[in-house]
């Protein structure tokens, strides 16, 4: 009784196989088949078609780091440029020894005229030079120094009195048309600075406008009427100094 299923099971695989081999598929004997042959009975394990094997996983590409920006050079930016002056004059050197600056604007050393003897009513000495030049002509401050005193005499007319610093040397400026806007005693000055303007104020010949301008050394007492009257011109002219 046996041998009718096992005959059966040997038809089946017999008509399978030659099914496949028919159609060009070529399978290997599966283990039911073979169990059928020898008798003995199998569990069919399902088999699954010969197929390409799955490639192997592509690891993906490296991810690119994008470059950095470049980014500006550890270095302090440019400082702006220093501005310029927008008036500035030569500056001028205070009056420690070196020459005095002529005090009437345009005038040069070669200008000028030693009347420091000349004779004057009364007996009196002149103890100053005559600065010719047109009316209303810069005056300026032949050192750094400070005011000291604003006066209208009647000889000199309109006058500055100027100390220096030290206070060993006093400068007089005479017969001044007007003096500049804003000088008021006691007030410090740079040397160059207008401190008034050429006029004939005073005892001075209106036809002959002028600076009427002294050197005096003063002594312990700083009183500019009994100090020592140095002459002007070699120290305008830079051919000595205080």
């Amino acid at each position: 009784m046996k041998t009718l299923p096992s005959l059966a099971l040997l038809v089946v695989a017999v008509a399978l196989g030659y099914w496949m081999l028919r159609d060009g598929v070529q399978v290997r004997p599966s283990a039911v088949a073979v169990a059928a042959a020898s008798g003995e009975t199998a569990t069919a394990t399902p088999t699954v078609s010969p197929a390409a094997a799955p490639a192997a996983a592509q690891s993906p590409p490296e991810a690119t780091i994008p470059a950095s920006a470049p980014t500006a050079a550890d270095t302090p930016p440019t400082p702006p440029a220093a501005t310029a002056e927008t008036a500035a004059a030569a500056a001028a050197p205070a009056n420690n020894g070196a020459d005095l600056l002529i005090p009437v604007q345009g005038v040069t050393g070669d200008q000028l005229q030693d009347t420091f003897t000349d004779a004057r009513s009364q007996g009196r000495r002149h103890d100053a030079i005559d600065i010719l030049a047109p009316a209303g002509t810069p005056v300026l401050a032949v050192a750094d120094g400070n005011v000291e005193k604003l006066f209208d005499s009647e000889r000199g007319g309109l006058t500055v009195y100027q100390f220096e610093p030290s206070g060993r040397y006093a400068y007089y400026y005479a017969h001044l048309q007007r003096y500049a806007d804003g000088l008021a005693e006691k007030q410090p000055v740079r040397r160059g600075q207008v401190l008034g303007y050429v006029g004939s104020t005073g005892n001075a010949d209106p036809g002959a406008p002028h600076l009427h301008f002294e050197v005096h050394r003063l002594g312990p007492e700083k009183q500019w009427w009994k100090g020592e009257s140095l002459n002007p011109y070699p120290l305008l002219r830079g051919e000595q100094r205080l």
